[in-house]
């Protein structure tokens, strides 16, 4: 019985016995089944890249670490370059590499540990606000297109604004340009922006609105990213074309503007034409209305010609429709004989029939003066039928005298091009009042004009921040005092706040 039961026990022995790829493989398929994709957030170590393309590292934290390879197909589509001693978050499968029988993760996705929370709170907002159809076309507005005034909300001495600036005077010089001074970035950003906003709508001074700055990190655009922001520019009135940041850059104002542009300069080449092809195109249009009324002219000549040349003189006519006439009284007549020669010889047949003669030739009188009769009725009214329509005859023709058409042609020629030039002469005198209007308005607003009065402008020198009141200095404090011509390079010795 003992040698029975040991036998048995070492049957099942060897059974259960694994090899060892055996069970490296079982553990293996146990994982990978056993966990699906999980994030891990830790720090970079050991980071190695070697000619095949993949990446291999540690990641780590206080207390544990593990091996973690991120093959090249994945490695293409990093948004950065991954550094030694770096907080990454990572979406990762677990398995085992059963060569060495190493527990290892497989890195799927990997960001930035700082800018993950905020690309995950962008995206969170950014599929919210799409699925309540904020970003739907039909919330979109055109753009004007011969704005007058344009607005610019940015930060007042960013390198943005000065070139949205630069485009748009060098488009339209004659444009005006209304400047909403708003901080960019920053903790209080995006309530200046919107202040700004409120405050273009209230003033209703622009035709259009661009919203922009320079290009930037996730962390310095994350202004433009504000929900309330967001909603402020969807509802407000004022087209709006959006300029955040580079073409890279998304931001969720640029999904809610009614216009996105790449930069701020192609913004401003949005937001106006170029006034020298306006004015080209002016000066064709002019080119083809003369054209035009040339052609107009030289086709009513060719006209007159062919009706001289295809009308006869009117006492042509006349004789012709004399011969007409006299021509049908001719055939009247011969008609009106062979009447006579049939009448006659049916009276003669109808003679012979006849009882009495004395009745046969009263019989044949009456019809001879009945037919007679109907003769001369039916002469008198053809005769009056061809004399109306001789009349007619001459009535047109002389309605159509060429010499009375080509007057009518000449009045209507006179007058065309009255009418042209009064329509000349008032577009270009409403042109050249619009442009005096707009070199005025653009001399009120000129700085350098308030300068030339004896005005200065005071910045600080440690920002360039300009100076309005005198709690925003210190004594001994450097300041810079611009004039109309030159700088003056000051220090503050003492403030005073009376009025």
């Amino acid at each position: 019985m003992a040698t029975l039961s040991n036998t048995s026990m070492a049957q099942r022995a060897i059974k259960d016995i694994y090899g060892v790829s055996q069970l490296v493989r079982t553990v293996k398929d146990k994982i990978e089944q056993g966990f699906s994709l999980l994030w891990v957030e830790g720090e970079i170590s050991n980071l190695a890249i070697p000619s095949s393309g993949h990446m291999y590292f540690t990641l780590k934290d206080d207390a544990a670490q593990i091996r973690c390879v991120m093959f090249k197909t994945k490695k293409r589509l990093l948004r950065f370059t991954p550094q030694q001693g770096q907080q990454v978050l990572m979406r990762v499968r677990m398995t085992i590499y059963e060569a060495r029988g190493d527990f290892q993760v497989i890195v799927e996705h990997m960001e930035e540990a700082g800018s993950g929370a905020l690309q995950r709170a962008y995206d969170a907002l950014y599929y919210r606000l799409r699925q309540e159809g904020i970003f739907d076309e039909r919330h979109k507005q055109a753009l004007p297109r011969y704005p007058e005034q344009v607005g610019i909300i940015s930060s007042p001495t960013g390198a943005a604004v000065q070139d949205i600036i630069t485009v748009l005077q060098r488009r339209f010089p004659s444009i005006s340009i209304i400047l909403y001074p708003a901080q960019v970035q920053g903790v209080g950003a995006a309530t200046q922006i919107q202040l700004a906003l409120e405050q273009a709508q209230m003033r209703q001074e622009c035709d259009v609105l661009i919203i922009g700055r320079g290009g930037g990190s996730l962390e310095d655009l994350w202004a433009f990213n504000d929900e309330q922001l967001a909603r402020a520019v969807l509802a407000c009135p004022i087209p709006t074309i959006s300029a955040v940041g580079h073409e890279v850059d998304d931001t969720i104002i640029d999904f809610v503007a009614d216009v996105r542009a790449a930069t701020p300069s192609a913004a401003a080449e949005l937001a106006v034409p170029v006034a020298a092809a306006l004015a080209q195109q002016i000066t064709q249009q002019q080119q083809r209305l003369w054209h035009l009324l040339s052609q107009r002219l030289s086709q009513h000549q060719q006209q007159l010609q062919q009706l001289k040349k295809r009308m006869t003189q009117p006492q042509h006519r006349i004789r012709y429709s004399q011969q007409q006439v006299k021509t049908q009284q001719a055939r009247l007549q011969y008609s009106m004989h062979l009447r006579l020669l049939h009448a006659q010889q049916s009276l003669e047949k109808l003679s012979s029939s006849l009882r009495h003669p004395a009745e046969q030739l009263k019989e044949k009188r009456y019809q001879l003066a009945y037919w007679q009769h109907r003769l001369a009725t039916r002469m008198r009214r053809q005769q009056a039928q061809w004399q109306q329509r001789y009349h007619a005859l001459h009535y047109v023709l002389l309605r159509q005298a060429p010499l009375a058409q080509i007057k009518d042609i000449q009045y209507d020629v006179t007058v065309l091009r009255e009418r042209l030039e009064q329509a000349m002469n008032h577009y270009l005198a409403r042109k050249k009042v619009a442009l005096q209007q707009q070199v005025g308005v653009l001399s009120a607003v000129n700085p350098l004009n308030v300068l030339q009065r004896g005005y200065s402008l005071t910045t600080r020198v440690e920002d360039n921040t300009l100076v309005t009141k005198g709690s925003q200095v210190t004594a001994g404090e450097q300041v810079n005092i611009s004039l109309q011509q030159g700088m003056l390079h000051c220090k503050v010795e003492r403030i005073s706040h009376e009025g």
